[in-house]
């Protein structure tokens, strides 16, 4: 995990990135930054869990076979949040991706410190 700093003076670590975005954990204020879509947005982790439940519920294969004229956009909201993402397609399937990613990692970091723990005591 690389550190880095985005807008704020804080210290954040990323988790996860790809060339779309990229998520960082910032341990000092208890949450995470979600630098996607030109949007620095900060989440609490059970708003990253609502985040990641409104992406997963976008049904992308009706959307790839809708063969309608209306445009391919998604406004992906979270109650008790203050942010809103208006996205296209290909940038739910980006976001998506980022998300799973940054769960992987996260559950990686819990079992190996999980492992290490059992290793010590």
């Amino acid at each position: 995990m690389n550190t880095s700093t985005l807008d704020t003076p804080s210290l954040m670590t990323e988790v996860f990135g790809t060339s779309q975005g990229t998520i960082y954990q910032n341990d000092a204020e208890r949450c995470w930054y979600v630098d996607f879509a030109g949007k620095n947005a900060r989440f609490d982790y059970r708003n990253l869990l609502k985040l990641r439940k409104a992406v997963y519920n976008v049904d992308i294969e009706s959307l790839l076979l809708d063969n309608t004229k209306k445009p391919n956009l998604e406004i992906i909201f979270i109650c008790a949040c203050d942010h809103c993402y208006v996205l296209t397609l290909l940038q739910i399937i980006a976001l998506k991706e980022l998300l799973e990613g940054t769960f992987v990692m996260l559950e990686l970091n819990n079992i190996i410190n999980d492992r290490l723990h059992r290793i010590c005591v």
